[in-house]
């Protein structure tokens, strides 16, 4: 395994793998990597030659009052795990070789940008759509792997690569839960014991509106009432949004009949969570 920073190194080391016939697969993260990022490595493992993942805390998809500054960062851990997986690069840049001084363009995507997680988090997608855009051009993977618990990012990431062309594939693999059924995050290692307890009223709203539906209830209005109420059952969590919506363009659904994504996000104490679950045409 090679750890590189450059960016001109990492775009030279792809070009020859490229001319030499091998597949790039790639796993872009923020590090404090747990097993969900590392079922994306064995994807990309699957799928494709050569296997790329980056490391890089984005500072443009932090707000002034969010937690950039202490985000976990584990590189000494996360190069081991990534070893274990048999990864053949991390890409390891510094926030100034990503972001040259002087820099001022931005990559964003208009109308679906504003939804879910980005309505919330205002300017989070233009730092997403901006960084990935960046890392797509440097390490110019076949394929790119991402996780089905981001469901607003992965519609986000997918109407830009469609959009500017970008000549790859978009792998969208599952969420990757605990035993007790909490969807993995960076963000969890924030959560004291009880609220890491308080956390699962999450997995446990999607749960129950999934049960609503396979008993027959299509409606959405009836559908969130159901989860929010779920919400509101755990009084360490505060709600911030619980939508059903289509999965690619966000925008909101009547019924869930035709399939539709059931998205959830809440505060347990100070940590940000979220967490979602696909529904099949019925």
């Amino acid at each position: 395994m090679n750890i590189v920073n450059s960016a001109r190194q990492m775009s030279q080391i792809v070009r020859q793998a490229h001319g030499a016939g091998k597949s790039i697969g790639f796993v872009p993260t923020m590090g404090a990597l747990h097993e969900g990022h590392l079922s994306l490595v064995r994807a990309a493992r699957e799928q494709t030659d050569i296997v790329v993942c980056s490391i890089f805390v984005n500072p443009t998809q932090f707000g002034p009052t969010e937690d950039f500054s202490k985000y976990p960062r584990t590189f000494e851990r996360d190069r081991d795990m990534l070893g274990t997986e048999k990864t053949d690069y991390i890409f390891f840049p510094s926030v100034e070789e990503m972001y040259p001084a002087g820099a001022t363009t931005w990559v964003h995507v208009e109308g679906l940008s504003e939804k879910l997680d980005g309505k919330s988090r205002p300017g989070h997608f233009r730092g997403v759509t901006t960084v990935v855009s960046k890392l797509f051009h440097i390490v110019q993977p076949d394929k790119a792997f991402f996780g089905q618990k981001d469901a607003a990012q992965v519609a986000v990431i997918r109407k830009m690569v469609r959009d500017l062309n970008f000549d790859l594939e978009i792998v969208v693999c599952p969420i990757v839960r605990e035993p007790d059924g909490l969807a993995m995050s960076s963000r969890n290692a924030y959560l004291d014991p009880t609220q890491r307890k308080q956390a699962l009223v999450l997995s446990r709203s999607l749960t129950h509106v999934q049960e609503l539906i396979d008993r027959g209830e299509l409606m959405t209005d009836a559908l969130i009432t159901a989860g929010k109420q779920t919400i509101a059952s755990e009084p360490g969590a505060r709600l911030d949004y619980f939508e059903i919506v289509d999965p690619d363009t966000l925008n909101p659904v009547e019924d869930v009949a035709k399939g539709a994504l059931v998205a959830v996000a809440a505060y347990v104490g100070a940590t940000r969570l979220i967490d979602n679950v696909l529904i099949s045409s019925r």
